[in-house]
């Protein structure tokens, strides 16, 4: 999997025009699945998001994590995390898992996220608008596969 993850004051998902999801402080999650990924990249993505003490505390240092917070997620199916552009101008999408399969993990990692932290989502395939207030900004990258070494 790999997973942007941005630090949001607020962010929100359009389909057709008409807001899906909606949150206010939390974390805003782009989510690519490729076929190899398993039960060990949804717990390790889980348990890292949920835990990252990317959050200011008292003092101004990054202490805290979206649970400690009450914080919220919005999470974003984001096939196009897998881009190919090493050859010519177009991107290739190869990398990225079949929808199905995809659609699969990304559901049941939005449901294991959610029973830590109050999480929402866009909808799998569709075409998303999405507007966020970035907090700071904070911006990481999360690639489960390097845990798997």
């Amino acid at each position: 999997m790999k997973i942007v993850i941005q630090r949001v004051k607020e962010a929100s998902v359009k389909i057709e025009g008409e807001i899906k999801n909606q949150i206010k402080q939390g974390l805003l999650l782009l989510v690519a699945v490729e076929d190899a990924d398993t039960e060990f990249d949804l717990d390790y993505a889980v348990r890292k998001i949920s835990k990252m003490r990317i959050f200011s505390d008292e003092a101004g240092k990054m202490n805290l994590s979206v649970q400690d917070i009450h914080g919220e997620v919005l999470s974003i199916s984001q096939f196009t995390l897998y881009a190919d552009i090493r050859k010519g101008t177009r991107p290739s999408f190869s990398q990225a898992g079949h929808p199905a399969y995809a659609e699969t993990m990304y559901l049941k990692f939005n449901k294991m996220l959610n029973s830590i932290v109050p999480t929402k989502s866009g909808e799998f395939g569709a075409d998303m608008d999405i507007a966020l207030v970035n907090d700071g900004p904070v911006t990481i990258l999360v690639d489960t596969k390097n845990a798997r070494r």
